[in-house]
């Protein structure tokens, strides 16, 4: 099968939650012997340059490099119109060219769709299945950052939320069959009334990559892992070293916090000068400070689809302590495969009980690697995925129904 595959971040390297999804598939669909043709986009010329490690995953793929610049000032002016910044900030007339070109030489099976933010790409073809996978509903998580705001950016994130909304409705109706990545964002798509066929199909985790170790760890150290551009990140690290950090110290003043992941703003790299707390910035690999942690804390406010970060840190055996919404996009049980907890004061609690508890920890570090296993690997969501793509195309009409519907 030819499958010309459209996503919006390019997927590969695949270090973040917007590339992790669309590599595995691309990879495991052409593993199955698939001609995938990825088309994405870069945003600098050390970008392109890591994409080209994609070409032993696909049959081949097309490049569209744009400049933030140009990208930035296209958002802006889409503040007095319809056109979400989204799509603006996705556009490249370069990539839009390739795929015009590519679909008017070549007859593909299936066009595949990352993110409703590249859809606009192939929304208006015909006579080809068309899948679009919106991951998490964004319009959704927009209009969330609209409550954390203050104004004028509150209303900046709700004018986008609801031009997102929009649009997402309409995409939807252009599209054969559309997925999510949780149950919970399928009925957020379902609860939009479009009619349009839906499915779901969840994010995995490498459980070979992210193993558990042998080596001793800290019983007194936490880690948070997580991008440091990234807002939700942000608010839950300055919520967490703000209301729940000095509960934990007054109660065991040996407790020490890591902070890793990229690109911190000053506000997070100024947590660093709270005693016990270190805030790393790019590290290499995040293993290393996972695997000496006694647990993993993903206190997340504001938390759509699933949290990678809490998946990777099941699969090595270190036990997770989030929020109410962060646990609701993994496929787990709290209280048997992670502990949940919204206050500060309970979210203290939590982490002293595995702190405090070995057999808890050791507990919950069992629970949580076997829970991946069994829910959250790749092979069981790609077969998820293959069967909605067989659905679709099962679905979809003949080219001879199609030619008697035209005539």
């Amino acid at each position: 099968m030819k499958i010309l595959y459209v996503c919006h971040r390019f997927p590969y390297p695949p270090k973040r939650g917007g590339t992790i999804r669309p590599f595995n598939m691309i990879k495991h669909l052409h593993a199955a012997g698939h001609e995938v043709v990825v088309c994405s986009l870069t945003r600098s010329d050390d970008m392109t340059k890591e994409a080209q490690g994609i070409a032993p995953y696909c049959s081949e793929f097309h490049i569209g490099q744009v400049d933030d610049r140009v990208q930035t000032l296209r958002m802006l002016a889409t503040v007095p119109t319809p056109w979400t910044a989204s799509e603006a900030f996705f556009h490249s007339s370069k990539l839009d060219r390739t795929i015009r070109r590519l679909l008017a030489e070549r007859k593909f099976d299936l066009i595949f769709v990352h993110c409703s933010s590249v859809a606009h790409y192939v929304e208006r073809v015909q006579g080809i299945p068309k899948i679009l996978d919106f991951g998490d509903m964004d319009s959704a998580k927009w209009l969330e950052y609209a409550q954390h705001k203050a104004f004028p950016r509150s209303l900046g994130y709700w004018w986008e939320g609801v031009r997102l909304r929009a649009e997402e409705k309409r995409l939807a109706r252009l599209f054969d069959l559309c997925t999510t990545i949780t149950r919970a964002e399928c009925q957020t798509l379902i609860d939009y009334g479009t009619g349009a066929p839906t499915d779901w199909f969840p994010n995995g985790v490498d459980n070979m990559f992210f193993a558990p170790v042998t080596e001793d760890y800290d019983p007194d150290s936490i880690v948070f892992i997580g991008r440091m551009d990234y807002f939700p990140n942000q608010q839950g690290m300055l919520d967490f070293c703000r209301d729940t950090l000095p509960l934990l110290r007054a109660r065991r003043p040996s407790v020490k916090l890591t902070i890793v992941g990229a690109d911190p703003s000053a506000e997070i790299r100024a947590l660093g000068e709270i005693p016990g707390v270190t805030v790393t910035g790019t590290v290499p690999d995040v293993r290393p400070y996972v695997t000496r942690a006694a647990l993993t804390v993903a206190p997340l406010r504001i938390a759509r689809g699933t949290q990678n970060k809490i998946l990777e840190a099941m699969a090595m055996g270190i036990p997770v302590v989030c929020s109410q919404i962060a646990a609701g996009g993994v496929d787990a049980v709290p209280g048997e495969h992670l502990l949940a907890a919204d206050a500060p004061a309970e979210q203290a609690e939590a982490i002293l009980r595995v702190l405090e508890d070995p057999s808890l920890r050791e507990r919950l570090a069992k629970a949580g690697r076997e829970r991946v296993l069994t829910n959250h690997a790749w092979p069981s969501s790609m077969r998820r995925l293959d069967a909605i793509i067989e659905r679709c195309l099962a679905a979809y009409p003949s080219s001879s129904q199609l030619q008697a519907q035209s005539s």
